[in-house]
């Protein structure tokens, strides 16, 4: 059943946000959908509440998750874990205001087993990537290597590397961008004061006419990691409109999402101990925007 709240003064999805416990992206995705009315009526997500408003938020029901959509690339596989494959625009998992079409939803849908210890919404998963990113991810499949996979990410021990193409030539062959992240509204933003502790190393793979291919290697697991350290370096990724990276030059390389890809990860196994190698080549979007990309250098 739908239920009702009076609303406080204050922007919709913040307020939304505020009664349920969902984040402003779960709210903003529960208005998208028509799940919250404002005295009875759709209203978008930045509407501003004047307060004492009736608010109807339909919450979807508890119970198991959907096992449904397309399958998704398995790249290793046993008993104790897989390393899949995410297409871009595929949420990792369900959220309380979305719960079809995730990255969990397919691999239920493949029989893959994930370690009920990552919680109803989250079986199995140790670690994501956001919904405009494509790549290796490890997943697990028993509660001990759910739980060990957790340890291990807690202290650096599962190395992921990205490839990223960003705007600008970048100078330095090697470098790093220690800068603390924190939240501001829906954005992650570079905080000197309240931010959390964030490192990440990169390599310049390619230097083209106005754009640079990077392996960057994140040392912590902060949300938008990646994004952000470029953004504040002055080389945003390339199709990353919510840090920088959209306009004309995204557009000419035909780019809807950012340029940004797990293509490498290596691991000792939670339970054997014996070494987990896995790489993904670029898909097929960015394989040709790279190569848009590197058509400006020639004559």
């Amino acid at each position: 059943m739908p239920e009702q709240h009076r609303a406080a003064p204050g922007r919709l999805d913040t307020i939304v946000a505020e009664l349920t416990g969902w984040t402003r992206a779960e709210a903003q995705r529960a208005i998208a959908a028509g799940a919250v009315l404002v005295d009875g009526s759709a209203s978008p997500r930045a509407h501003r509440l004047r307060g004492d408003e009736t608010l109807t938020i339909d919450r979807p029901a508890d119970g198991s998750l959907a096992a449904a959509g397309d399958p998704v690339a398995i790249r290793y596989r046993d008993e104790h874990l897989a390393v899949v494959s995410k297409p871009a625009g595929v949420l990792t998992h369900p959220t309380p205001a979305t719960r079809e079409g995730t990255l969990v939803n397919r691999l239920l849908a493949m029989g893959i087993p994930l370690a009920p210890a990552g919680g109803a919404l989250r079986p199995g998963i140790v670690h994501r990537l956001d919904v405009g990113t494509s790549g290796l991810m490890v997943v697990a499949s028993t509660d001990d290597a759910f739980l060990e996979l957790q340890a291990m990410m807690r202290r650096h021990a599962v190395q992921r590397r990205y490839l990223a193409l960003v705007r600008g030539r970048v100078e330095h062959d090697d470098f790093r961008v220690v800068a603390p992240l924190g939240r501001r509204a829906a954005r992650i933003v570079v905080d000197h004061v309240r931010g959390r502790e964030s490192s990440t190393g990169f390599a310049v793979r390619e230097r083209l006419a106005t754009t640079t291919l990077l392996d960057a290697a994140p040392h912590t697991g902060r949300t938008h990691q990646i994004r952000v350290h470029l953004q504040a370096v002055g080389h945003p990724i390339v199709g990353d409109r919510r840090y920088g990276g959209g306009g004309d030059e995204a557009r000419r390389l035909g780019l809807e999402r950012p340029f940004l890809h797990s293509w490498r990860i290596e691991l000792a196994h939670p339970i054997t101990g014996a070494p987990v190698v896995v790489e993904e080549p670029l898909p097929p979007e960015l394989r040709e925007a790279l190569e848009r990309a590197r058509a400006d250098l020639r004559p």
